[in-house]
């Protein structure tokens, strides 16, 4: 599967760690973001990562586009700053060195608007020119490229495609997990928690 995706993309080498972004929310509450890492196309499930969005698409107001935004910032701003992790406001505990590791391939979910998005973030951190992104579009599974402008429609029924498929729907799972977790946590929640020795 990862050598028919290479050739299906066009890729100077194979994939062989691939990153997938997906963001879950509902009607702008507990917006989340998450990572997905499958490596060789299996999951590396010590490397998932988990965003909570703390800035505009985050605050009740949906906008998928700047969360997107946000947690690719947050994610590849590690690359290119020693020190890219010290103001993340979702950042918790002892650094992780797997931040440090560069993808091979980059796929995020949904079409034109959502790759634009990858792409400008890249750009402005340097980073377009070192992995290539796609993303991977619900409807008709059309993968958009950033130098082309015709989607590619992978062959149905074909390795690559359904390695594609189950890494976007692996990202869809872990994020709508996390996003029902605090959702789960808000529900609960009462106005005394918030009184002091109570």
């Amino acid at each position: 599967a990862v050598a028919e995706l290479q050739s299906a993309l066009q890729l100077e080498r194979p994939p062989t760690r691939i990153e997938c972004y997906d963001i879950s929310t509902l009607q702008g509450q507990n917006t989340v973001g998450s990572m997905v890492v499958f490596v060789k196309g299996a999951p590396a499930k010590q490397h998932y990562k988990r965003f909570k969005i703390h800035g505009k698409g985050g605050d009740g107001a949906p906008d998928d586009f700047a969360s997107m935004r946000e947690v690719l910032r947050r994610r590849f701003r590690r690359l290119v700053e020693p020190d890219g992790d010290a103001d993340d406001p979702g950042k918790k505990g002892r650094s992780d060195e797997s931040w440090r590791v560069p993808p091979d391939l980059v796929i995020v979910d949904g079409g034109k608007g959502q790759l634009s998005v990858a792409v400008d973030v890249l750009r402005e951190l340097n980073l377009l020119d070192r992995f290539p992104i796609v993303g991977l579009a619900k409807r008709e599974e059309e993968v958009f490229r950033g130098s082309a402008a015709d989607p590619l429609w992978l062959k149905r029924g074909s390795a690559a495609l359904h390695l594609m498929q189950r890494i976007r729907n692996e990202a869809h799972r872990f994020g709508i997990t996390y996003h029902r977790n605090l959702r789960s946590k808000e529900q609960i929640r009462s106005v005394l928690d918030d009184i002091p020795g109570v």
